[in-house]
């Protein structure tokens, strides 16, 4: 079993920061790419930002110049910098992860997807 949490959730202003990380643990042999995703109330949930293992990322738009994703391939974690946040950027924000994981004989040939619960980030004006 492999579990992904969140932390780092909050209330801030407008123009604040917030800093998200998403730990994985359990049976884990190896984690591919990781990702953040966000869902608002009323919209679909959508891929903020997603880094491979070798650290390659990508970004939707809006989000581009302000946030910062990385990751600690020993710590099984991976994180979100959000800065200059606006209004329109409060939403649940759930980390995903390609997770091989160990099995009776061995890690498994391929990766499974995982999900965090996600944490709220809300953004006053």
């Amino acid at each position: 079993q492999v579990q992904l949490v969140e932390s780092g959730g909050g209330l801030v202003q407008a123009g604040g920061s917030l800093r998200l990380s998403c730990a994985a643990s359990g049976s884990i042999f190896s984690i591919n790419a990781m990702g953040w995703y966000r869902q608002a109330p009323g919209k679909q949930r959508e891929l903020v930002a997603g880094i491979t293992r070798s650290g390659s990322t990508n970004y939707v738009d809006s989000v581009k110049g302000r946030f910062t994703i990385s990751r600690d391939n020993a710590k099984n974690t991976v994180y979100l910098e959000m800065n200059s946040l606006k209004p329109e950027d409060t939403a649940v924000y759930s980390c995903n992860a390609e997770v091989r994981s160990w099995g009776f004989q061995g890690p498994a040939s391929s990766g499974i997807i995982y999900w965090g619960k996600g944490t709220l980030v809300t953004v006053s004006s």
